[in-house]
């Protein structure tokens, strides 16, 4: 062979080695991207923190989006703030603002906020300017935090709100809270919480099983505002999809355990199976947009009017445009948010007095 010719083949046998070797490199990455999703898998089996982080990420930009949202509809009313009010021993999670007209000479009646979040988010900053707009109408507002999971879990945020309610109770002429009218509100998994903690005011059963003893009395306790919430966790546990893995993977990391579907925690959360005749007179709402809706508002204020309870719903067509998301009653930047805030004053100055 001639020494043209033995650099002829050297070449052709180069080309095959050198375009072996990017798909070699596409393989390696391919093997570490397959094996950092494998060990995520792992972790993600085991604890429900990365979960619950990725949607509390999620959940805290929308937020304070909506946060923003809101200061732009906050009247000029000149009010009284005590914000970071402690109840509790456990920091910046066992504290509440207050809100009330400056030109308020009495104690006036009072809604008691619970924020949303999904039981492992949010904050009562989020739900403040909303409270600010209530307040300007004639009321107290109080806005309660407590602790979300996974940094705490069920039932501890019950016992937290019930502490809270006690501590409005035992300081309510320095707060301007009127005890005698109190109104329980929430929206999203706040809105199961205000569902509960009315359910243990009223009914001796659920508190029993509860094994809580209410820290007002159900006389106290004259209405709840209920937007967007879950009552029936058996439902919820249905869900697929995105929704379902975030659901789920919510649940998870408030209740403790994987099981919470199967156990006393998605029992004694599903209000719709506690809630009796003296349940109090009832506000509840959601977007046609918002699967929520149709899974767990609907049917709890079915339920609610079976058993004899007065109920106000401000529910939606379901081609209804636009599409009401989740929270909407939050995004006053939209007309029908400005009709739920409205039926909502309508209703706190049905049932209550000044």
């Amino acid at each position: 062979m001639s020494a043209q010719e033995h650099e002829a083949e050297s070449a052709r046998s180069a080309r095959p080695e050198k375009g072996r070797r990017p798909w070699r490199r596409t393989k390696i990455a391919v093997a570490c991207v397959v094996g950092v999703a494998a060990v995520v898998a792992i972790i993600g089996s085991l604890t429900p923190w990365p979960s619950a982080m990725i949607i509390r990420a999620v959940f805290t930009k929308g937020g304070d989006e909506t946060a923003a949202e809101m200061d732009r509809h906050v009247p000029d009313t000149k009010l009284t703030e005590h914000l970071d009010v402690a109840y509790g021993d456990r920091g910046a999670d066992t504290t509440f603002d207050v809100f009330s007209p400056a030109s308020a000479t009495g104690p006036l009646p009072t809604v008691v906020w619970i924020h949303g979040g999904a039981w492992i988010s949010g904050a009562k900053e989020n739900v403040d300017p909303y409270l600010r707009i209530l307040a300007a109408e004639g009321y107290t507002t109080i806005g309660v935090n407590y602790t979300i999971g996974p940094e705490g879990v069920y039932p501890l945020a019950v016992n937290q709100l019930n502490e809270a309610l006690a501590y409005i109770d035992e300081h309510a002429a320095e707060l301007g809270v009127d005890p005698a009218q109190i109104v329980l509100a929430g929206d999203s998994a706040g809105a199961q919480l205000a569902s509960q903690m009315a359910t243990l005011i009223t009914s001796p059963d659920y508190a029993e099983i509860m094994d809580v003893t209410p820290s007002i009395e159900a006389s106290q306790l004259v209405a709840t505002v209920l937007n967007c919430g879950v009552y029936d966790l058996s439902a919820l546990a249905q869900l697929d999809g995105i929704a379902g893995w975030g659901f789920k993977s919510a649940m998870w990391a408030y209740s403790g355990t994987k099981t919470w579907a199967e156990d006393s925690t998605g029992a004694t959360m599903s209000t719709v199976d506690w809630v009796t005749a003296d349940f109090p007179a009832t506000y509840i709402s959601g977007g046609n947009g918002d699967g929520l809706t149709w899974l767990q508002s609907i049917p709890m204020a079915k339920r609610l009017d079976e058993v004899g309870v007065e109920v106000t719903t401000l529910f939606w067509p379901a081609p209804h445009e636009p599409a009401l998301p989740h929270e909407y009653q939050f995004h006053l930047d939209l007309p029908d948010a400005r009709t739920a805030l409205q039926k909502t004053i309508d209703f706190l100055d049905a049932h209550t007095t000044r």
